[in-house]
């Protein structure tokens, strides 16, 4: 390897590293982005098993982290004439990257979290109205005595003892 190739060789690792770094401040862990980084600088689509053998990940972590950047639309997952295997490429265009990446953020962590208002039915409606008359002391009276009755009925549990077994009467 001649010393320029050894210098990109170099700035690859160092990419794929801070990458991998940059990517949980955006929501996915460390693995994701580093193979996000490594697909983005290579020259070819890349197998499951080059992008085991570059970073030293098991298949399984390989595997269900490409399929999820497919998921988030930052990998496609290319066929090769003649070739069986699965490869994958990355996207390279970064304000797209960009816009990819806050798109599925918000869809996965804030539309879940955003509950749209629902119109309240007429009869929720009047007994809001009637309680806001002073129909509430009513009802903590009759939720009073709902759980003073039900704490009646609870029975104390038995002391318990020692059986002729084990040394007891």
């Amino acid at each position: 390897m001649s010393g320029e190739e050894s210098k990109l060789a170099q700035a690859r690792e160092e990419f794929v590293t801070q990458w991998g770094a940059l990517g949980s401040q955006w929501g996915i862990n460390r693995t994701m982005a580093q193979i996000h980084a490594l697909l983005m600088t290579a020259p070819v689509p890349l197998s499951t098993d080059d992008v085991m053998d570059q970073l030293g990940v098991s298949r399984g972590n390989a595997h269900t982290n490409l399929k999820e950047l497919v998921a988030w639309g930052l990998v496609r997952s290319v066929m090769k004439k003649g070739e069986r295997r699965e490869f994958f490429e990355a996207e390279k265009d970064v304000w797209q990257i960009f816009t990819t990446v806050t798109r599925e953020r918000k869809r996965r962590e804030i539309e879940p979290a955003v509950i749209p208002p629902r119109p309240i039915p007429a009869s929720t409606t009047a007994s809001i109205t009637a309680n806001a008359k002073g129909n509430e002391t009513t009802y903590s009276r009759r939720n009073r005595n709902q759980i003073t009755s039900s704490a009646r009925r609870i029975r104390p549990v038995p002391k318990l003892t020692k059986s002729k077994r084990h040394g007891g009467r």
